[in-house]
């Protein structure tokens, strides 16, 4: 339960994977491999956090510099992205158009997973941290645990979005999400820059 808790109030947080799987939820496009891709990304980082790696990385810090700035990078992009699409009425349709391919669906999921150097300090270091406090085997069930918390939290948010559908079948609701992921998107972009 220590470990559910705890990955839970990690990944719950609104931040840039969170706001895309909601978005994709809405849409209904590709969501059981964005919720899939999460939600595995999520356990390898836990496991490989309880298996010590997070140590690994929090010594070699150049990985979490190069890290932070191309995710900023991508971030940005993504954020110009959905100004675009608040703008043009063209792309604002509940269910999916099929204008985004499966492949470019997962792809922007992995790069916000994978590019965010805020994974790596909240799943390997910090959760690794916290398990590994546990001693053995206790760390790792803690860390089951927090797998368990990404398994529950993701098909939740991708899934749980569909009801919202119905207030996003007006254009005007689509234009204020992801004028908001957007803004989502370049405040995380910021902080990455920034350090904060």
């Amino acid at each position: 339960m220590a470990g559910f808790g705890s990955g839970l109030s990690l990944i719950v947080a609104i931040g840039a994977q969170n706001a895309f799987v909601l978005r994709q939820g809405i849409r209904r496009e590709h969501i059981v491999g964005v919720v899939v891709l999460c939600a595995l990304s999520d356990a390898v980082l836990i496991f490989a956090g309880v298996a010590g790696v997070g140590a690994l990385v929090a010594t070699a810090p150049w990985v979490l510099t190069v890290a932070r700035w191309a995710g900023a990078a991508f971030l940005v992009i993504y954020a110009v992205l959905a100004l675009k699409r608040a703008v043009r009425p063209s792309a604002l349709t509940a269910v999916g158009s099929g204008n985004a391919s499966r492949a470019g669906a997962i792809g922007t999921a992995a790069a916000l997973t994978w590019l965010n150097p805020h994974v790596y300090l909240d799943t390997m270091v910090l959760l690794g941290t916290i398990a590994n406090a546990q001693g053995d085997p206790g760390r790792w069930m803690f860390g089951a645990g927090a797998v368990l918390g990404s398994f529950v939290w993701f098909p939740l948010l991708g899934f749980g979005a569909r009801l919202l559908a119905g207030f996003f079948a007006r254009p005007t609701s689509w234009r204020v999400l992801d004028c908001l992921v957007a803004a989502v998107m370049l405040l995380v972009a910021g902080g990455l820059v920034t350090g904060a």
